[in-house]
């Protein structure tokens, strides 16, 4: 949300949450994002107190979901942006298919961000998805390491 202020009359983006319950839990809806930080922050607890009572894992159907529903409207770029705990190995779920969801279309600019790990699994992670991921253990980064991905994008385009 940090990354977008004063970038809403350029960009569109929906904030939408993931876990063992469901692929797709929305938390900011298109053109309807938090203007103050009272408002950023009911998202941020809302995206905390559910986390609190998951008890698996849906990060592949919901970066699936991501990225078919993203191209759904015209665009000039679309982004999807997937923050993880990394702790996926517990739930059977291997880089090699991570990779694949993240590569699946040339059409989607498609990143992990992990925000949390035991022991060094964040960076295995990042070591086998290359470019595609990010490790960010300092939540105050999460907005440099988001524009750092447009950037990145878009001189890359």
């Amino acid at each position: 949300m940090e990354s977008f202020k004063s970038f809403e009359h350029k960009f569109q983006y929906r904030i939408i949450g993931h876990s063992g319950d469901s692929p797709n839990i929305e938390f900011v809806k298109e053109d309807k994002y938090p203007r103050t930080e009272k408002e950023m922050f009911k998202v941020l607890t809302q995206m905390y107190t559910h986390s609190q009572f998951c008890l698996s894992d849906n990060t592949l159907n919901a970066t699936i979901q991501a990225i078919k529903e993203i191209t759904k409207e015209d665009a000039d770029d679309y982004f999807v942006v997937v923050l993880s705990d990394a702790n996926i190995t517990q739930y059977r779920i291997n880089p090699e298919d991570i990779a694949k969801v993240l590569k699946s279309t040339e059409k989607v600019n498609s990143f992990m961000i992990f925000i949390g790990s035991l022991q060094d699994q964040a960076e295995k992670l990042k070591s086998n998805l290359g470019s595609h991921a990010h490790v960010c253990m300092d939540n105050k980064d999460l907005p440099k390491v988001m524009k750092s991905i447009f950037l990145a994008s878009m001189l890359k385009g």
